[in-house]
């Protein structure tokens, strides 16, 4: 393996990751986990704080806080889960909107690296990145972990499907 090339990989990375974190802070003035966890109860199979908790790696302490403000915010509603022993989380109206726009300012925000490319080089680039995604040995949670912030409508044939019947 080339230095060079896991270093350059690293620090595209990096830049990828700033952009969604500016972004994201641009849209919801929230930083940290928020923005993953409105796209991860986005999905719609109303998680519990524990299932939450454990996608985004976050304490139990630290994820009820998160979620608290969420709902104080408007974000987001508890209301009752399948077993009736947990609460299940889904995103209120203004949740929905806010992670519309979250999910569109990612793509707009990561877009730009892409510009230098031809078409034909994103193509590559595109069969690249999914065979190297593909060939990560993963769990569905670690699947759910790093497809936290990721808009599924666009990712079609996805590398590293998560069982959503899985329990998580």
């Amino acid at each position: 393996m080339s230095d060079r090339t896991a270093n350059l990989l690293g620090v595209v990375g990096l830049a990828v990751a700033d952009r969604i974190k500016d972004t994201a802070r641009d849209i919801l003035n929230h930083a940290g986990e928020t923005p993953a966890a409105l796209v991860v109860i986005g999905y719609g199979a109303g998680p519990s704080n524990d299932q939450l908790r454990r996608i985004l790696g976050l304490s139990h302490p630290g994820t009820v806080r998160l979620v608290d403000r969420l709902v104080a915010d408007g974000l987001v509603e508890r209301r009752e889960g399948r077993d009736k022993r947990a609460i299940a989380l889904y995103l209120s109206r203004r949740g929905r909107t806010l992670r519309e726009e979250l999910l569109k300012g990612r793509l707009a925000a990561i877009r730009p690296l892409l510009t230098p490319l031809t078409v034909a080089e994103q193509e590559t680039l595109s069969a690249l990145l999914h065979k190297m995604l593909s060939s990560m040995e993963t769990t569905d949670m670690e699947r759910r972990t790093l497809c936290r912030l990721c808009d599924h409508r666009v990712c079609s044939n996805c590398p590293i499907p998560a069982d959503e019947r899985a329990e998580t």
